[in-house]
């Protein structure tokens, strides 16, 4: 990734969804935090279709401002352990919107979805 490192983080802290390479393009909400994007889904959060068996996606993301692409790259897509990142699950929690089940959200989380860590690659 190089010099676009900076840029990355910049765009990833700055706008709160992103575009994933999947079946076909899907927008996806996010955040960054320790390093990495972190987002949710399935069990009745989004639904982004084989990410759950990729090693590596491509990620774009646009800017907050006009929509215009400021980067795409790859990211290594790991599984997140909820129960041994509480800090990543609970940034999560913080910038999911209108939940309605706000109060158990990272419990239904650990039941019914997967947490992802998407790490910018080189």
């Amino acid at each position: 990734m190089g010099d676009d490192s900076a840029v990355v983080e910049e765009g990833a802290r700055k706008s709160g969804v992103l575009w994933l390479a999947l079946d076909r393009p899907r927008l996806a909400w996010h955040v960054w935090h320790d390093g990495a994007i972190y987002l949710v889904a399935g069990g009745g959060e989004q639904e982004l279709p084989g990410l759950d068996t990729l090693d590596r996606v491509r990620v774009t993301l646009r800017s907050k401002d006009n929509g215009a692409r400021l980067v795409e790259f790859e990211a290594a897509v790991s599984r997140v352990d909820q129960a041994a990142e509480p800090g990543a699950t609970a940034a999560l929690a913080k910038e999911r919107l209108n939940a309605a089940d706000s109060e158990h959200l990272t419990e239904r989380w650990a039941r019914d979805s997967l947490v992802v860590r998407l790490d910018p690659l080189p």
